[in-house]
């Protein structure tokens, strides 16, 4: 090595002795930080964390605030079932629940009830995740049942007793446990669930279904410091063999360890409060303005795939797509890989934008239009449903709580050539109100589209949507 490669090597593997950084000026001597700049870079460092926390580890908040929410709505029990019957409305906060579904909901607590029983109804579409809202297994349709119906047996972790001969079973990582219900046969056939602990199999006690579907709650996760809070509370309750490790370590060097208290100072409060919301902001552009081209159905065209990677795991040539995994827990719900491998006349898929063809984002005091091509790929029936940007919840607006088309009913009018074109904001235009959601002037929003039993030319693509148009009524 020359003596200009030498001082090059020592060049590049140095620091100058001035920085300018998003925190401030930072000053070292001779590579070792002055006193000044210390609380500056360790100021800076628990900032990047905490924002960084708050990407990796929505999914938990997600499921810590749902069960909130749907404690004060009295299910404080796993035999205590919610249902919305009819149907979701705008009523409460929820993550972009759609209004053509009634759900059925609970949360399974292994530690209280040790090993738990869930006899799924038959032709039902049932999912259970874990406390972190990773995929524990499907019920019915998509599950080992095929849709029969049968009884699934869920173990607490570490779970080492004795394991009996009739069910569907699963060890959970957590102790907790997010049920979610659908039957093709609407509440009555959702009414057959059964939940309860192996202990009563012999004599199981009643469920009690509660209608959930107008209770004013909040079901999602905070955005400011009271986010740490509630991943606290999901690390107190769970082992700490249920997080790996890395997402444990960001945790831990923000103060957040299991079985010991989660008390910030006031400064480091600050900091995390500072670090959720520019968290949530970067949330906010994975979700609405991402990057990466895989997020895009079409080339050019603004709409979007929840399922970057196709793979409910957000897994693509053996990495973690982590961006991918915090746009779907941001704005979405459910976790199994029968939604993000829809296959031709079964399952769904989704579609979602935020912003019109000229690029803007969708402004509710203006006027637009969408034609839906003609023969939408859908083998039982498709739907659009709206949603508020700032709470990724049904838009709220006086016309209707059910902001939503579809093809359900026959009420949406078609175009001669079998297209539709629908209409969004404040007012309808004459004669177009079978085909228009109202809007709220001062709100943004964005669209879901889903197809029920997606299509071939939709996995094809020779089915495309166009975008949304501007206009201008005289």
């Amino acid at each position: 090595m020359s003596e200009q490669e030498l001082a090059e090597a020592i060049e590049r593997v140095s620091t100058p002795d001035g920085l300018d950084t998003p925190f401030g000026k930072i000053e070292l001597f001779d590579g070792v930080p002055r006193d000044a700049s210390v609380a500056t870079l360790y100021d800076g460092l628990d900032l990047m964390r905490a924002a960084e926390a708050f990407l990796n580890a929505v999914p938990g908040a997600s499921l810590v605030a749902l069960r909130r929410g749907l404690r004060a709505a009295g299910l404080t029990s796993p035999e205590i079932i919610g249902i919305t019957d009819p149907r979701a409305n705008s009523g409460g906060l929820y993550l972009t629940p759609n209004t053509e579904t009634t759900y059925g909901t609970t949360f399974l607590d292994l530690r209280a009830w040790g090993p738990t029983v869930i006899e799924a109804p038959p032709e039902s579409l049932c999912v259970v995740d874990d406390f972190w809202f990773r995929y524990v297994t499907d019920m019915g349709i998509p599950g080992p049942d095929h849709g029969a119906g049968g009884k699934y047996l869920f173990l607490p972790p570490g779970y080492d007793g004795e394991q009996p001969e009739g069910y569907f079973t699963f060890e959970s990582p957590t102790y907790t446990n997010w049920v979610v219900l659908r039957a093709l046969g609407g509440v009555p056939a959702m009414k057959q669930t059964r939940i309860y602990p192996l202990s009563e199999a012999d004599a199981p006690r009643e469920n009690v279904f509660v209608n959930i579907a107008d209770a004013k709650i909040n079901t999602v996760h905070s955005n400011d410091a009271d986010f740490f809070r509630e991943i606290d509370e999901l690390v107190q309750e769970e082992p700490v063999e249920a997080l790996d490790v890395e997402r444990a370590g960001q945790l831990a060097a923000l103060g957040i360890v299991h079985g010991q208290p989660f008390a910030p100072d006031a400064h480091r409060l600050d900091l995390l409060d500072r670090g959720a919301k520019l968290g949530a902001a970067i949330a906010r552009a994975l979700v609405y303005k991402p990057r990466d081209p895989a997020a895009f159905f079409w080339e050019g065209v603004s709409w979007k795939n929840a399922f970057i990677g196709g793979s409910s795991e957000f897994l693509r040539n053996g990495a973690r797509l982590l961006d991918a995994r915090t746009q779907f827990h941001y704005f979405a719900t459910v976790i199994t890989p029968a939604m993000a491998h829809a296959q031709v006349g079964a399952g769904s898929a989704y579609a979602y934008t935020a912003e019109d063809g000229e690029g803007h984002v969708l402004d509710g005091g203006a006027t637009y239009s969408l034609r839906v091509p003609a023969n939408p790929p859908a083998k039982n029936f498709w739907s659009i449903d709206l949603y508020d940007t700032q709470t990724r919840s049904l838009l709220q607006v006086p016309s209707t709580p059910y902001p939503a088309l579809s093809s359900l009913g026959g009420t949406v009018q078609a175009e001669e050539d079998g297209s539709y074109v629908l209409w969004f904001g404040p007012t309808a235009p004459e004669g177009r109100e079978s085909n228009w959601i109202q809007t709220a002037p001062g709100k943004s929003w964005f669209p879901i589209l889903r197809l029920y039993g997606p299509l071939e030319p939709w996995f094809d693509g020779s089915w495309r949507l166009p975008e949304f148009v501007k206009e201008s009524l005289a």
